[in-house]
């Protein structure tokens, strides 16, 4: 049990949703929004809140939250019952009485359309996965939301995309009153066409004093912070550990990427959608295997393997690492086979995140390495109690939100040690580009197809 004592950004984001029924608190990655949101949770019990929902990542609900629940002794009174399982085992866990409900994103539509929604207090863990307005989940909450007395977004990345993805978000915490009622007239205001097809638009972008009228607008419910302004973490460096292709293993990269580029251009108005497929295929062979296809083009469980530089790159930073515990992030399934039965062949205790004993066991210390793919690797996961050197192998395909999370594992507050990231890349290849893209933030598809380009 311990003792919460806020930072003087904790304690304005406190009163901040103490203040504001219905609001956003868009802190950094790491900078305790868990407890944060709990401490805010415990004194509204005292005034007007009785029944509680959190929606989140199954990950973080299982785990993440229950644990800081347990961990401050303010907080640590609080009863919660997780809706998880089958269909009948959430019902159970619904009838349970207590004071926090947890649910997985993935089960709130089937919380909607069964009508259990009773709840006076709603927190979405990581609004951003909300951010799609076709989304089954989205729909089913805008329905509810209404009858919930207050309401807390909780993201460290709510556009990681671009504020195109900021309306369904906003929309949950004001019901449209903000940036529009509709998908449509937040779109008229905001945005302009960017890539189409006739009447069929496929790119949003938006209008050159946009993002200013939009932060004007949600300002008085959206509460954010720079990472500068919230405690103080140890220093971190991102270093690129540059390889040499074999000669071999490059001319079939650029005969490949030849090749394919030619044949998308053949179609140019599909050259956006396949851009992104090609340049994993890319990626793939920047690590060193392929998946292979049949006749008509569809991928097969069978890899080819092409070289096994970046292998050879990883044991090279393993071993400097001088017997500190390191995590990798991989992001091609068949990546993370043949990493571990190559460091298993070291003598080295491997393991992939799979569940919560993985969590406890690496933050304890039992695991050399920990295999986690960025996908699973994000919101809320504490892990930096493990480790401080994380190598990504390969990079998440363009997808910025997936590589600031995965980073946030081990830099965020509560580690103690300076913090390495490690990026693996193979020179002259599609990964300089897209760790350009990353550490500028220019995920857009113009960059992504002037990478082919190239």
């Amino acid at each position: 049990m311990t003792e919460f004592k806020p930072h003087d950004y904790q304690k304005k984001a406190i009163n901040f949703g103490l203040d504001h029924k219905k609001c956003g608190l868009l802190l950094p990655m790491g900078a305790g929004k868990t407890v944060t949101t709990l401490t805010i949770i415990s004194l509204l019990k005292l005034i007007d809140t009785e029944k509680v929902l959190i929606i989140g990542p199954v990950r973080v609900i299982k785990s993440t939250w229950p644990e800081e629940i347990e961990k401050w002794s303010h907080t640590r009174d609080l009863t919660y019952s997780i809706i998880a399982g089958t269909p009948k085992q959430r019902e159970k866990t619904l009838q349970k009485k207590a004071d926090i409900y947890l649910i997985g994103k993935e089960n709130v539509t089937w919380l909607v359309d069964n009508k259990y929604f009773d709840f006076d207090m709603v927190v979405i863990d990581e609004l951003s996965t909300f951010k799609n307005p076709k989304s089954q989940r989205f729909r089913a909450l805008r329905k509810v939301m209404p009858l919930a007395d207050r309401f807390i977004g909780l993201t460290g990345t709510p556009a990681p995309k671009g504020i195109p993805d900021l309306w369904s978000q906003i929309y949950l915490i004001d019901q449209g009153e903000r940036l529009g009622r509709t998908l449509t007239q937040f779109r008229e205001r905001y945005l302009i066409p960017g890539r189409r097809n006739g009447m069929i638009v496929y790119e949003w972008k938006p209008q050159q004093d946009a993002e200013e009228r939009i932060y004007k607008k949600i300002g008085d419910v959206c509460m954010s912070l720079d990472q500068a302004d919230c405690a103080k973490l140890p220093p971190v460096q991102y270093l690129k550990k540059s390889i040499e292709l074999p000669q071999k293993a490059m001319t079939e990269y650029h005969a490949f990427k030849r090749e394919k580029v030619l044949e998308l251009d053949n179609n140019k108005s599909l050259l956006a959608a396949n851009a992104g497929v090609l340049c994993g295929q890319l990626l793939q062979m920047t690590s060193g295997e392929i998946y292979k296809r049949d006749q008509l083009g569809n991928k097969l469980e069978e890899v080819a393997t092409i070289h096994a530089a970046k292998l050879e790159a990883l044991d090279d930073l393993i071993e400097s690492a001088n017997q500190n515990p390191v995590m990798v992030f991989y992001y091609f399934k068949h990546e993370l086979k043949r990493i571990k039965e190559h460091l298993k062949k070291q003598k080295l205790e491997v393991r992939s995140l799979e569940n919560e004993d993985d969590v406890r066991d690496w933050n304890d210390g039992k695991i050399d390495v920990l295999l986690l793919h960025p996908a699973s690797a994000g919101h809320g996961l504490n892990l930096q109690r493990g480790g401080h050197i994380a190598i990504w192998y390969t990079l998440p395909n363009w997808n910025l939100e997936l590589y600031q999370q995965a980073n946030a594992r081990i830099y965020r507050q509560g580690q103690k040690q300076n913090v390495t990231i490690y990026q693996i890349i193979a020179r002259g290849t599609v990964d300089e580009d897209m760790l350009n893209a990353l550490e500028h933030k220019n995920i857009t598809q113009k960059a992504l197809i002037e990478a082919l380009r190239r």
